[in-house]
């Protein structure tokens, strides 16, 4: 996946310097990655790599090389490309630089010339600011990424299976990455850093979206409906004086003064559910099913 990335930011590179438009066998010859490869092994990749351009919005157009229109070349049109000013205000740019030095990807710094283009100012002096670090192995979001732009399936190891999944998206919450699909024809999210042995397919366009897949809402879901199990529900009571702090977790509940709570939730993602639980101590009793009670009463012993 990195040498995709390279060869295309290198394949841009070229087109928005060339300042003309420029012919395939032109790009075979100046471009990093397309020079050693055959010319079956070049088409084919040359096709996916307009196709990822397109697909990231950048305007690369067939335009022809001169005024006969004999030979036609590809360009990046420079004014169409660039992105206008946005007009920040000082204040604006001064949270924006703040913003690109306290995230990090992968652990990874971002750099702050994109902040410099905007009209920013470099900061002098080493600054090593606390920052947030986004996780995660920088090459499987990469590969990732891919896969989701690109509609390939991919399959990878998690919970004890290997998985076959159709992704439509990636996010970040509370400190990991996860990928949302759908598996067998229900919708799934898995935590990225828990999967194992990712392998995306070589078809792109290999399925097509579910409507019913919504980013937003599934990370949007508490961590217990976030896994990849098949779904169960879970009944729990709380006693009166943490029934009003469970009730903040849950939406639409609500808890009566000094009255317990009793509450049914599905569950798909245990070991969250079971985190959740225990951190009421002994006030909150996970009542059925049998199963998930076991499993409760074992991560007490290991933590025992």
């Amino acid at each position: 996946m990195r040498r995709v990335i390279e060869r295309v930011l290198n394949l841009l590179a070229f087109l928005l310097t060339a300042g003309r438009p420029v012919t395939a066998e032109e790009i075979r010859r100046t471009v990093a990655g397309y020079d050693r490869s055959s010319d079956e092994a070049f088409r084919r990749m040359f096709e996916r790599d307009k196709e990822l351009l397109r697909r990231l919005g950048v305007p690369l157009r067939v335009e022809a090389t001169d005024a006969w229109s004999v030979e036609y070349g590809y360009v990046v049109p420079v004014d169409e490309y660039r992105l206008p000013d946005p007009g920040l205000t000082d204040e604006e740019r001064a949270a924006l630089w703040l913003a690109a030095q306290v995230v990090r990807v992968g652990g990874g710094p971002v750099g702050s010339s994109a902040v410099l283009k905007l009209g920013g100012a470099r900061l002098t002096g080493a600054v090593d600011p606390v920052a947030a670090d986004l996780g995660a192995d920088a090459e499987v979001l990469g590969d990732l990424f891919q896969a989701v732009t690109e509609r390939r399936v991919v399959e990878f190891d998690y919970r004890g299976r290997r998985r076959r999944v159709h992704p439509h998206g990636l996010g970040h919450r509370r400190g990991h990455w996860y990928l949302v699909g759908t598996e067998g024809g229900e919708v799934r999210t898995f935590r990225i850093d828990r999967a194992s042995d990712v392998a995306v397919g070589e078809e792109p366009d290999a399925f097509e979206r579910d409507p019913r897949v919504s980013l937003k809402d599934a990370l949007r879901s508490q961590p217990w409906e976030s896994g990849a199990e098949p779904p169960v529900r879970a009944r729990v009571r709380f006693d009166p004086e943490v029934a009003w702090w469970a009730a903040r977790r849950l939406p639409g509940v609500s808890a009566g003064d000094d009255q317990p709570l009793e509450v049914t939730l599905e569950v798909t993602n245990p070991e969250a559910f079971i985190g959740w639980v225990l951190t009421f101590g002994p006030r909150a009793r996970l009542l059925e099913p049998p199963e998930l009670v076991d499993r409760l009463v074992e991560r007490v012993r290991g933590v025992a």
